[in-house]
């Protein structure tokens, strides 16, 4: 059989986002789970305006359903632990770091104050206790907001420093060898900025600490992400919140998922939102929501709440398809020069959608309605913009059940890459609405794209593609043909690469060689 969660299941820890204030630690320590039990009956409002019934379990049940996994609490999960034979707990087992719990005032006693190391330092505990009870290898960590932050604190600190050397000597990459993968939701990685106030509601946060609030300023978040032994080469005045070691822990293994709906955190009667302003989760910026150079995904959800991120099936189902998945495609856009004809203060943005057969919502969204596209080098004489441009890296479980189409079951795996291109004149910081339509697109299309997952006698994928406006029929019946076949043009062993250029019709604006870049890469644990 091998070792324990050789099948892919190792132990989940779940670390929570900030409390802040006694009652809300109260709250908090109230719920034998943290939050992670929590699902939701409301998505998004329909054609008329209303919102629609969607009921969405929890991600934890639908670990347990999806993915048989167990929640072994037995009263108190420490103590359960601590009271079983080493190698005899379930591998593929829920842990909750319930690190508030000093710190809540209803067991009769008064609350110790919450400090942040101590958060970090007893997760290390924790994680070492899983292991040896279930056998497991490795960890995967899954955290909210804040507890982001703390599992950052605990792969770039505490674990180097608790390993280091006999004369000091410090790993940086140390925590790999505990921890597989890391998702965050709704992390602030560069901290929490406001829109308002021209930084010195951020000075006053960070110097007064308000309800402990200035972990989420530089100067504290470097303290907790940076060993003092390492501090002479990663000063104070070169850290930059979004960035994490290049020879630390591997960002392939970190998934940041990040919100973009501000509207719906109603956290202080809405002032929240409003203060970090409208390119936000409604708490945590989207650019400060991710780290540099991991892999991410946009949703259209807020912080917390009703709408809120992590109680989303968006939200589930990119953790289950990064926890589980064996296969990594990266998607670039190549060859565009668009604006050939268009003079300079013309700009132009991408709207970029991701669904996958099978799945209610979007996995992936970024749009200017919502504050977020991608924008798009407008062509200038004598550059030719042919580097790729990265849209998005998702990951597919080729192990996943597959819908049923015609009481059968799908042979391959299809999603859709919904492209929306639109232009907008600037001046000096100012929109010109003169020659101007409003939400009307230069182009739009929609990649429809058929993955194979490598087989037994097959090392790499295979996948076909066709762009909507080619296909005939609904999406949905449209059959792959040996024309859709890309070819693979990467020679590279163990990575599949292919190209499909944009529609004839559409070149003259896009660009002649103008296309879709797909890099689809065999994925497998680290252990």
């Amino acid at each position: 059989m091998g070792f324990p969660g050789d099948d892919g299941r190792l132990p989940v820890i779940y670390v929570r986002g900030f409390a802040g204030t006694g009652s809300a630690i109260n709250n908090a320590v109230d719920d034998p789970f943290y939050g992670f039990s929590q699902g939701s009956v409301h998505v998004r409002a329909d054609g008329n305006g209303r919102a629609k019934f969607h009921q969405f379990e929890s991600p934890m049940l639908r670990l347990v359903t999806d993915h048989k996994y167990e929640v072994p609490v037995h009263g108190d999960q420490w103590a359960f632990l601590n009271g079983v034979d080493s190698g005899s707990v379930n591998p593929a087992s829920v842990w909750i770091h319930r690190f508030y719990d000093d710190s809540a005032d209803t067991f009769g006693e008064e609350g110790e104050s919450f400090y942040f190391e101590d958060a970090a330092r007893d997760l290390f505990e924790l994680i070492k206790l899983v292991l040896e009870k279930t056998g497991a290898p490795k960890v995967f960590l899954v955290a909210h907001s804040m507890g982001g932050l703390i599992c950052r604190s605990l792969l770039q600190r505490v674990i180097p420093e608790t390993l280091a050397g006999t004369e000091g000597e410090i790993d940086p990459a140390a925590g790999a060898r505990y921890v597989a993968r890391v998702f965050t939701y709704a992390t602030p990685h560069g901290g929490i900025r406001f829109a308002v106030g021209f930084g010195l509601l951020e000075k006053i946060r960070d110097v007064l600490g308000v309800q402990g609030a200035d972990i989420f300023g530089p100067d504290r978040m470097y303290e907790y992400l940076t060993p003092p032994a390492l501090r002479r080469r990663l000063t104070r005045k070169a850290f930059v919140g979004t960035q994490m070691p290049d020879d630390g822990f591997p960002l392939d293994e970190l998934f940041c998922l990040v919100g973009s709906n501000p509207g719906d955190y109603d956290v202080a009667l809405g002032l929240s939102s409003k203060a970090v302003g409208a390119r936000s989760d409604g708490l945590v910026q989207i650019d400060n929501a991710a780290v540099q150079g991991a892999p991410l995904a946009v949703v259209h959800r807020s912080h917390s709440g009703r709408y809120g991120i992590v109680n989303s099936e968006e939200g589930y189902q990119n953790l289950q398809r990064f926890l589980f998945g064996d296969l990594k495609i990266e998607v670039e856009l190549a060859g565009f020069t668009v604006g050939k004809a268009a003079p300079p203060e013309v700009e132009f943005q991408l709207d970029v959608g991701l669904a996958i057969r099978g799945l209610p919502v979007m996995v992936h969204e970024q749009s200017a309605a919502h504050f977020c596209p991608v924008q798009i080098e407008h062509w200038k004489e004598g550059d030719p913009i042919d580097s790729p441009l990265p849209l998005l890296t998702t990951f597919l479980s080729s192990k996943a059940p597959r819908p049923r189409v015609g009481g059968r079951e799908v042979p391959r795996l299809r999603h859709a890459l919904m492209l929306r291109l639109m232009s907008i004149r600037e001046k000096e910081g100012h929109f010109f609405f003169d020659d101007h339509l409003e939400q009307t697109e230069d182009w739009q299309d929609t990649l429809v794209v058929d993955i194979e997952p490598p087989g037994e006698d097959r090392p790499l994928p295979r996948a076909w593609a066709a762009w909507n406006s080619t296909i005939p029929s609904a999406v949905r019946d449209w059959n792959p043909e040996d024309k859709d076949q890309l070819r693979d043009m990467d020679n590279t062993p163990g990575r599949w690469r292919g190209h499909i250029g944009v529609p004839d019709f559409a070149k003259d604006f896009l660009g002649a060689k103008a296309g879709i870049i797909l890099t689809v890469t065999p994925r497998t644990l680290v252990l």
